[in-house]
Protein backbone atom coordinates (compact mmCIF):
# COMPACT_ATOMS: atom_id res chain seq x y z
CA UNK A 1 0.00 0.00 0.00
CA UNK A 2 1.06 3.54 -0.61
CA UNK A 3 1.82 5.75 1.80
CA UNK A 4 -1.61 8.22 2.93
CA UNK A 5 -2.69 10.46 5.45
CA UNK A 6 -2.33 9.24 8.99
CA UNK A 7 -6.47 10.65 9.29
CA UNK A 8 -7.68 8.98 5.82
CA UNK A 9 -6.40 5.29 7.09
CA UNK A 10 -7.74 5.59 10.57
CA UNK A 11 -11.26 6.43 9.06
CA UNK A 12 -10.94 3.87 6.52
CA UNK A 13 -9.83 1.40 9.54
CA UNK A 14 -13.36 1.97 10.99
CA UNK A 15 -11.78 3.79 13.78
CA UNK A 16 -12.80 7.34 13.84
CA UNK A 17 -14.17 9.99 10.85
CA UNK A 18 -11.53 12.13 9.92
CA UNK A 19 -12.22 15.20 11.75
CA UNK A 20 -11.96 13.39 14.75
CA UNK A 21 -8.81 11.44 13.59
CA UNK A 22 -7.79 14.74 12.93
CA UNK A 23 -7.95 15.90 16.65
CA UNK A 24 -6.65 12.57 18.00
CA UNK A 25 -2.95 13.77 16.00
CA UNK A 26 -3.55 16.90 17.68
CA UNK A 27 -3.90 15.76 20.93
CA UNK A 28 -0.46 13.04 20.62
CA UNK A 29 -2.56 10.14 20.53
CA UNK A 30 -0.86 9.07 17.22
CA UNK A 31 2.62 6.94 16.49
CA UNK A 32 4.17 5.96 13.47
CA UNK A 33 7.03 3.52 14.17
CA UNK A 34 7.15 4.80 18.04
CA UNK A 35 7.34 8.81 16.97
CA UNK A 36 4.65 10.71 17.88
CA UNK A 37 2.53 11.86 15.04
CA UNK A 38 1.40 15.11 13.44
CA UNK A 39 -1.53 16.50 11.70
CA UNK A 40 -0.68 16.00 7.98
CA UNK A 41 1.90 13.00 8.53
CA UNK A 42 1.59 10.05 5.92
CA UNK A 43 2.28 6.64 6.24
CA UNK A 44 1.82 3.26 4.61
CA UNK A 45 0.66 1.01 6.97
CA UNK A 46 2.46 -2.12 5.12
CA UNK A 47 5.18 -1.39 5.95
CA UNK A 48 5.22 1.10 9.21
CA UNK A 49 3.74 0.55 13.01
CA UNK A 50 0.61 2.88 12.80
CA UNK A 51 -0.51 2.86 16.88
CA UNK A 52 -3.49 4.92 17.95
CA UNK A 53 -3.73 4.88 22.05
CA UNK A 54 -1.35 2.14 22.49
CA UNK A 55 -3.51 -0.44 20.20
CA UNK A 56 -2.27 -1.21 16.87
CA UNK A 57 -4.35 0.44 13.65
CA UNK A 58 -5.31 -2.88 11.85
CA UNK A 59 -7.04 -1.59 8.69
CA UNK A 60 -10.41 -3.56 7.01
CA UNK A 61 -9.44 -4.84 3.75
CA UNK A 62 -12.82 -6.02 3.56
CA UNK A 63 -15.82 -3.44 4.26
CA UNK A 64 -18.66 -5.17 5.94
CA UNK A 65 -22.46 -3.09 4.51
CA UNK A 66 -25.45 -4.97 5.91
CA UNK A 67 -29.17 -3.90 5.50
CA UNK A 68 -31.67 -4.24 8.40
CA UNK A 69 -35.74 -3.85 8.68
CA UNK A 70 -35.54 -1.71 11.58
CA UNK A 71 -38.85 -2.36 13.59
CA UNK A 72 -40.49 0.53 15.38
CA UNK A 73 -39.11 1.38 18.60
CA UNK A 74 -35.60 0.25 18.13
CA UNK A 75 -32.86 2.66 18.45
CA UNK A 76 -30.82 3.85 15.10
CA UNK A 77 -27.45 4.34 17.32
CA UNK A 78 -24.98 2.11 18.53
CA UNK A 79 -25.37 2.42 22.73
CA UNK A 80 -28.29 4.19 24.22
CA UNK A 81 -27.91 5.66 27.83
CA UNK A 82 -31.74 4.72 28.83
CA UNK A 83 -30.92 1.21 28.04
CA UNK A 84 -33.63 0.87 25.21
CA UNK A 85 -33.07 -2.09 22.45
CA UNK A 86 -30.49 -0.70 19.45
CA UNK A 87 -30.42 -1.57 15.58
CA UNK A 88 -26.88 -3.32 16.66
CA UNK A 89 -29.19 -5.63 19.09
CA UNK A 90 -30.83 -6.79 15.80
CA UNK A 91 -27.35 -8.92 15.23
CA UNK A 92 -25.29 -11.43 16.65
CA UNK A 93 -22.92 -10.00 19.18
CA UNK A 94 -20.20 -11.76 17.32
CA UNK A 95 -20.86 -9.51 14.40
CA UNK A 96 -21.41 -5.79 16.16
CA UNK A 97 -18.08 -4.50 17.11
CA UNK A 98 -17.20 -1.60 14.39
CA UNK A 99 -20.63 -1.27 13.14
CA UNK A 100 -22.65 1.74 13.11
CA UNK A 101 -26.01 3.04 10.99
CA UNK A 102 -25.59 4.82 8.43
CA UNK A 103 -27.90 7.88 9.14
CA UNK A 104 -31.14 7.59 11.62
CA UNK A 105 -34.66 6.32 11.35
CA UNK A 106 -36.49 7.60 14.82
CA UNK A 107 -37.81 4.81 17.22
CA UNK A 108 -41.32 5.46 15.75
CA UNK A 109 -40.10 4.80 12.26
CA UNK A 110 -39.43 1.69 10.62
CA UNK A 111 -37.90 -0.10 7.89
CA UNK A 112 -34.53 -0.18 5.59
CA UNK A 113 -31.29 1.01 7.28
CA UNK A 114 -27.84 0.30 6.39
CA UNK A 115 -24.87 -0.42 8.77
CA UNK A 116 -21.39 -0.80 8.19
CA UNK A 117 -17.78 0.24 8.72
CA UNK A 118 -17.12 1.69 6.03
CA UNK A 119 -17.35 5.77 6.10
CA UNK A 120 -17.21 6.26 3.01
CA UNK A 121 -20.23 4.95 2.41
CA UNK A 122 -21.65 6.67 5.48
CA UNK A 123 -20.79 10.01 4.47
CA UNK A 124 -22.33 9.55 0.70
CA UNK A 125 -25.38 8.44 2.10
CA UNK A 126 -25.92 11.25 5.06
CA UNK A 127 -24.55 14.13 2.85
CA UNK A 128 -27.06 15.88 0.70
CA UNK A 129 -24.36 16.65 -2.20
CA UNK A 130 -24.50 13.31 -3.22
CA UNK A 131 -28.03 13.32 -3.93
CA UNK A 132 -28.09 9.67 -2.80
CA UNK A 133 -32.74 9.44 -2.76
CA UNK A 134 -33.98 7.49 0.22
CA UNK A 135 -38.04 6.48 -0.11
CA UNK A 136 -40.90 6.13 2.16
CA UNK A 137 -44.40 5.02 2.43
CA UNK A 138 -46.18 7.49 4.48
CA UNK A 139 -49.79 6.72 5.90
CA UNK A 140 -51.09 10.27 7.06
CA UNK A 141 -53.98 11.45 9.09
CA UNK A 142 -57.05 12.99 6.51
CA UNK A 143 -56.61 12.99 2.75
CA UNK A 144 -54.12 16.80 1.84
CA UNK A 145 -55.46 18.70 -0.64
CA UNK A 146 -53.56 18.90 -4.35
CA UNK A 147 -51.96 22.51 -3.45
CA UNK A 148 -50.96 21.08 0.03
CA UNK A 149 -49.32 18.38 -1.62
CA UNK A 150 -47.38 20.81 -4.21
CA UNK A 151 -46.05 22.71 -1.09
CA UNK A 152 -44.79 19.37 0.18
CA UNK A 153 -43.17 18.92 -3.44
CA UNK A 154 -41.30 22.44 -3.58
CA UNK A 155 -40.07 22.67 0.03
CA UNK A 156 -41.09 24.24 3.11
CA UNK A 157 -38.87 25.81 5.49
CA UNK A 158 -37.97 24.00 8.48
CA UNK A 159 -35.33 25.47 10.95
CA UNK A 160 -34.51 28.63 9.11
CA UNK A 161 -34.00 26.80 5.66
CA UNK A 162 -36.11 25.55 2.64
CA UNK A 163 -36.06 21.85 2.27
CA UNK A 164 -35.44 20.25 -1.19
CA UNK A 165 -38.14 19.26 -3.51
CA UNK A 166 -39.88 16.33 -2.80
CA UNK A 167 -41.53 13.65 -5.24
CA UNK A 168 -45.10 13.16 -3.35
CA UNK A 169 -47.29 10.35 -4.64
CA UNK A 170 -50.71 9.50 -3.25
CA UNK A 171 -50.76 5.75 -3.53
CA UNK A 172 -54.35 4.79 -1.49
CA UNK A 173 -57.31 7.20 -0.28
CA UNK A 174 -59.19 6.20 2.80
CA UNK A 175 -61.54 8.69 4.39
CA UNK A 176 -59.72 9.53 7.46
CA UNK A 177 -56.04 8.36 6.01
CA UNK A 178 -54.23 8.18 3.46
CA UNK A 179 -51.41 6.46 1.69
CA UNK A 180 -48.06 8.82 0.49
CA UNK A 181 -45.11 7.79 -1.33
CA UNK A 182 -42.14 9.97 -0.40
CA UNK A 183 -38.97 10.49 -2.10
CA UNK A 184 -36.30 12.65 -0.18
CA UNK A 185 -32.86 13.60 -1.19
CA UNK A 186 -31.83 14.70 1.88
CA UNK A 187 -32.74 13.71 6.11
CA UNK A 188 -33.57 16.31 8.26
CA UNK A 189 -34.46 15.22 11.75
CA UNK A 190 -37.85 13.82 11.41
CA UNK A 191 -38.47 15.79 8.60
CA UNK A 192 -41.69 13.86 7.10
CA UNK A 193 -43.42 14.20 10.48
CA UNK A 194 -42.32 17.75 10.82
CA UNK A 195 -43.94 18.41 7.63
CA UNK A 196 -46.27 16.24 7.58
CA UNK A 197 -47.60 17.82 11.03
CA UNK A 198 -46.84 21.34 9.54
CA UNK A 199 -49.36 20.97 7.08
CA UNK A 200 -52.15 19.44 9.10
CA UNK A 201 -51.62 15.68 8.46
CA UNK A 202 -49.70 13.93 10.90
CA UNK A 203 -48.15 10.84 10.11
CA UNK A 204 -49.43 7.50 11.63
CA UNK A 205 -46.96 5.09 10.11
CA UNK A 206 -43.66 5.91 8.31
CA UNK A 207 -41.91 3.26 6.67
CA UNK A 208 -38.83 3.49 4.57
CA UNK A 209 -38.54 1.06 1.91
CA UNK A 210 -35.61 1.95 0.03
CA UNK A 211 -32.13 4.07 -0.07
CA UNK A 212 -31.01 4.68 -3.33
CA UNK A 213 -31.41 1.55 -5.42
CA UNK A 214 -31.62 -1.25 -2.30
CA UNK A 215 -35.05 -2.01 -1.80
CA UNK A 216 -35.95 -3.59 1.54
CA UNK A 217 -38.49 -5.92 0.06
CA UNK A 218 -38.49 -9.22 0.69
CA UNK A 219 -36.36 -8.96 4.45
CA UNK A 220 -38.94 -9.45 7.01
CA UNK A 221 -39.41 -6.56 10.27
CA UNK A 222 -36.86 -7.39 12.40
CA UNK A 223 -33.96 -9.08 10.48
CA UNK A 224 -31.23 -8.26 8.17
CA UNK A 225 -29.04 -9.39 5.08
CA UNK A 226 -25.20 -8.78 3.80
CA UNK A 227 -24.88 -6.88 0.95
CA UNK A 228 -22.90 -7.93 -1.47
CA UNK A 229 -19.94 -5.15 -3.25
CA UNK A 230 -21.85 -5.07 -5.97
CA UNK A 231 -24.84 -3.94 -4.29
CA UNK A 232 -23.11 -1.53 -1.95
CA UNK A 233 -20.13 -0.43 -4.40
CA UNK A 234 -22.42 1.78 -6.79
CA UNK A 235 -22.91 4.48 -3.83
CA UNK A 236 -19.29 5.32 -3.25
CA UNK A 237 -17.34 7.39 -5.58
CA UNK A 238 -15.49 9.74 -2.73
CA UNK A 239 -12.86 9.28 -0.05
CA UNK A 240 -14.34 10.38 3.31
CA UNK A 241 -14.87 8.55 6.72
CA UNK A 242 -17.47 8.96 9.22
CA UNK A 243 -17.59 7.52 12.84
CA UNK A 244 -18.03 4.24 14.23
CA UNK A 245 -19.08 2.51 17.29
CA UNK A 246 -17.43 -0.02 19.41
Amino acid sequence: MTRQRLQKLMAAAGLCSRRKAETWLQAGRVRVDGQIAHLGDQADPDQQLIVVDGRRLELRRDPRVLLVNKPVGVISTCHDPRGRRTVLDLLPPDLRRGLHPVGRLDADSRGALLLTDHGDLTLQLTHPRYDHTKTYRVWIEGVPATDTLDRWRQGLVLDGSRTRPADIQLLQRRPQRCLLEVVLMEGRNRQIRRVAAHLGHPVIDLQRVAIAHLRLAPLEEGRWRWLNRGEWKPLVSGEQGSDRCD
